[in-house]
């Protein structure tokens, strides 16, 4: 179930989670609307939840300095600006789109 940005018709490379070590993050919000920064940072807390009990994985879209992506994984932790993915990956929150549960 695709949550946010759903008249969103955007090609998002699929990347393997290693791969996001290596991006580059401008601090600009992708999201502009404070409802969808809100709901986004609820549905985060749901994943991270269900990735700490279940080990279940999710679609995190998302845009770094050269475009946009998504990957496939589970969410380990989130904090006030990021989400915390295996191995010390990190992506901000702020570059998230949506989500895929």
């Amino acid at each position: 179930m695709i949550y946010f940005c759903r008249s969103m018709e955007k090609e998002f490379l699929l990347v393997q989670k290693e791969e996001v070590a290596d991006f580059h993050f401008p601090k600009k919000e992708v999201l502009t609307k404070d409802q969808d920064i809100s709901a986004l940072k609820q549905e985060l807390s749901r994943a991270n939840a269900l990735g700490n009990l279940e080990r279940h994985k999710v679609v995190i879209y998302f845009a770094d300095d050269s475009g946009d992506k998504k990957v496939n994984t589970t969410i380990w932790g989130i904090t006030d600006t990021a989400v915390l993915l295996k191995k010390n990956v990190v992506i901000p929150i702020n570059r998230i789109y949506k989500l895929e549960i």
